[in-house]
Parts: structure tokens; C-alpha cells; sequence
């Protein structure tokens, strides 16, 4: 096995926290559900530019695929795995995607998979590693989990195989979930009271990302334009998707699961992915095109 040199960076983190602006404007879209073949569950989790979309099947037993519109689907899972989900795609002509694998001895990595071949990606010394986003220039965000059950989020380099973990203020657990072009970074973290907080990191900036009146925020991609997605829990316990970019809030469902939905993936056209909960064991993915 090749041996993964690595380092252990403080992110350049500004003297004080920023917080998002707190306007909300409207964004309208076309969504169209996706469904997998003879399967209840499908999350559909990042989307590229050429529309190539990145998820996987299987409530109990994830199977990753990569899905052409409208229907092809085609299976992609780290050779000898038990499951597989496919959660990052990028935009380079030889595609990348990335995500995470579970073992035959139950121990979860990060992966990254291109051309046809499999990278093993975990951070030195542990044991649970998963990768959520990728840029066009050979990065990845993830996290490790430590023994604590904490989380700690980095960006891996493919180029060196280096390892940067981010040190967030005021918390101990935090996941990195998608870097764009600019190496600009979004992620979600727990507070005291297991509650999740959005962030980005921006040229050295720190911004927390929050929902107005939510109850919990994550942040789950962004695009080479900035705009970021994830989703939101409202008062009430219904979960919603966001859309933020230049100090403004959009609020997002798929009209099939109004208070059910997570926007999980956008490209550089402003093109959405996610899913809707019905269930523990019915998910139906969806594909949402912005409209002039």
C-alpha cells in the first residue's frame, strides 16, 4: 500500500467569526423525481456541470451509482466493499467522484475513484473516514470520526496525497462537505447541544451559516460560483433545502415533500440535487432546474 504522507494544518481562521446576512429572496425551479429501478430508496448527492449525477441505492445495503439523465443508471462501488455511497462528482473531462465504502471487517473509508481506478482515502490512524466533496484541481473535503465519536473535518490533496485538518472556533465536531475551485469550504458543525451549524471558510474567513429562525443548519455543497446549498429544520420539525449566495436566503422544496426535502448538490449552472424522506426506507431522489 502506498504510504500517504500528510499535515496537520490550523486553518487561517480572520480575528473574528463572520454570520451570514439574513435576507431571503426567491429562487423558482423545475424538479423532476428520480426513482431507482425496483428500489425504494435513492438519494441523489452531487451533480456536475455536464449534469452527471453522483448517489447511491439501498436503505439497508448502499450500492453507489453515477446517473445520465433521464435514467441511466450505472453502478459504481469500491471493489470488495459491502456498501458504497457516491457523494462527490467534479467537472474535468477524466470525471472524479468520491465518497465512502464499508469493508468486509465493517470499517468505513473515503475514496476516490477515477478512470477506473480506486484510491483508499483515510486520514492517518483512523478508522472511519468519509469524503463529501471535490473540486476540478485534485482536492476533497471530508471528515474522520476520532474514538470520542467526534468529528473532524479536512481537505485532502490528491497531488502528495496531503491531509489539512480544519480547526474550527467553539466546537469539537464538524464535517467538511464540499471545496469548490477557489478552495473555498462549507461544512456543518455540533454545538454543545448536538445542535448543526452551517460554515464557510473563504480566504481565511470564517462565516457561520445559519437559516433565519431555523433550529438546525447544514451546509452541504457548494459550486465554483459560490452558491451554496444544504438544508434547514424549521420550528416545527419540517425539514427544508437551502440556497445561499450574496448575503440572501432561498428556502427550497420539492413540491412532492414539502417539509421533507435536503438539497444536497449544485452545479455551475445552478442546477440542484437531492432527496425527499418519505420514510426510513422510501427516499426518492430529485433533479431541480433554476427557471428565469
Amino acid at each position: 500500500m502506498k504510504r500517504i504522507a500528510f499535515a496537520l494544518t490550523a486553518a487561517l481562521l480572520a480575528c473574528s467569526s463572520l454570520f451570514a446576512q439574513q435576507k431571503l429572496t426567491t429562487l423558482t425551479y423545475s424538479f423532476e423525481d428520480i426513482t431507482y429501478p425496483k428500489d425504494t430508496f435513492v438519494q441523489l448527492l452531487a451533480v456536475n456541470d455536464n449534469e452527471l449525477i453522483a448517489g447511491y441505492h439501498g436503505a439497508n445495503v448502499n450500492k453507489g451509482f453515477t446517473l445520465t439523465l433521464p435514467s441511466t443508471f450505472t453502478a459504481e462501488n469500491f471493489p470488495q466493499s459491502t456498501m458504497t455511497q457516491v457523494i462527490g462528482i467534479n467537472n474535468n473531462t477524466n470525471v472524479a467522484t468520491g465518497g465512502f465504502y464499508v469493508d468486509k471487517a465493517n470499517v468505513t473509508h473515503g475514496f476516490l475513484h477515477c478512470t477506473g481506478k480506486w484510491t483508499t482515502v483515510d486520514f492517518p490512524g483512523t478508522t472511519f473516514n468519509q469524503i463529501l466533496g471535490l473540486n476540478d484541481i485534485g482536492q476533497a473535503a471530508g471528515y474522520y470520526q476520532d474514538a470520542a465519536g467526534n468529528f473532524h473535518p479536512y481537505v485532502y490533496a490528491k497531488t502528495g496525497a496531503v491531509f489539512s485538518e480544519i480547526f474550527l472556533p467553539g466546537t469539537s465536531s464538524a464535517q467538511a462537505t464540499g471545496i469548490n475551485n477557489s478552495q473555498t469550504i462549507v461544512g456543518f458543525y455540533l454545538d454543545s447541544s448536538n445542535v448543526s451549524h452551517g460554515w464557510e471558510l473563504a480566504g481565511g474567513t470564517y462565516t457561520a451559516l445559519n437559516y433565519p429562525k431555523s433550529t438546525s443548519t447544514q451546509a452541504l455543497g457548494i459550486n465554483n460560483n459560490g452558491e451554496i446549498v444544504g438544508s434547514y429544520t424549521d420550528a416545527n420539525g419540517g425539514m427544508h433545502g437551502f440556497h445561499y449566495a450574496n448575503g440572501e436566503w432561498t428556502s427550497i422544496d420539492d413540491p412532492s415533500g414539502i417539509g421533507i426535502t435536503l438539497v444536497n448538490g449544485i452545479n455551475d449552472n445552478g442546477v440542484i440535487v437531492g432527496f425527499i424522506t418519505i420514510s426510513s426506507t422510501v427516499n426518492t431522489g430529485f433533479v431541480g432546474t433554476p427557471q428565469d
